[in-house]
């Protein structure tokens, strides 16, 4: 095995086991400019590919710091899926598309074909008892939007509850004073019991 560091902007360490040990001396021509190692010029001729691969994986991880070491190697191992697939796809010919794209049309494509629908929230506790003829229920035309009041005037649930209060606000389609503030506007128009 040769190691060898090689400073180039910064000190490059590289391992190997196929190149020779290099000479002693200089790695200056004879104008001052640095001159590649064998190991070096070999490495970026045939690595550039993993060098690559590694900036394609980093630059959209899925991966977290506080994360366990398990579920790091997981998604480390799902971006170089991800990666290799966008190399294979890239190197097809066809439409060039970018590595973001490609990653967010990956991720439409698996939840169009995943058939995940939301379910529809399950109401709790007893039904409420069918209010008809209630206009303010009414949710098939319904137009109830709050509108500013020119005067103050108590709100219809906090006088319903018992409690004094004065607003400046009404439902603008019942004509009624309420708080939009607190729950009164949105308690008035889809509760029975107020």
């Amino acid at each position: 095995m040769t190691a060898v560091v090689w400073k180039d902007t910064r000190d490059v360490c590289l391992l190997t086991n196929i190149h020779d040990p290099p000479r002693e001396g200089n790695y200056c021509d004879e104008h001052g400019n640095a001159i590649k190692p064998a190991i070096v010029v070999d490495y970026n001729r045939h690595m550039g590919h993993v060098d690559n691969s590694d900036r394609l994986a980093n630059s959209y991880t899925a991966s977290r710091r506080t994360w366990k070491w398990t579920k790091k190697l997981f998604f480390h191992l799902l971006d170089l899926a991800i990666v290799n697939s966008y190399i294979l796809i890239s190197s097809c010919g066809g439409k060039k598309i970018s590595h973001r794209d490609f990653r967010l049309t990956l991720i439409r494509e698996m939840l169009a074909r995943s058939g995940h629908e939301p379910r529809p929230s399950m109401p709790v506790g007893r039904p409420a008892p069918a209010s008809t003829n209630i206009g303010r229920l009414d949710t098939l035309h319904n137009k109830h939007w709050p509108g500013r009041n020119p005067k103050q005037w108590h709100c219809h649930v906090c006088s319903v509850r018992g409690v004094t209060r004065t607003v400046l606000f009404k439902c603008v389609k019942c004509d009624v004073v309420l708080c939009v503030e607190r729950s009164c506007f949105e308690d008035y128009h889809t509760k029975n019991d107020l």
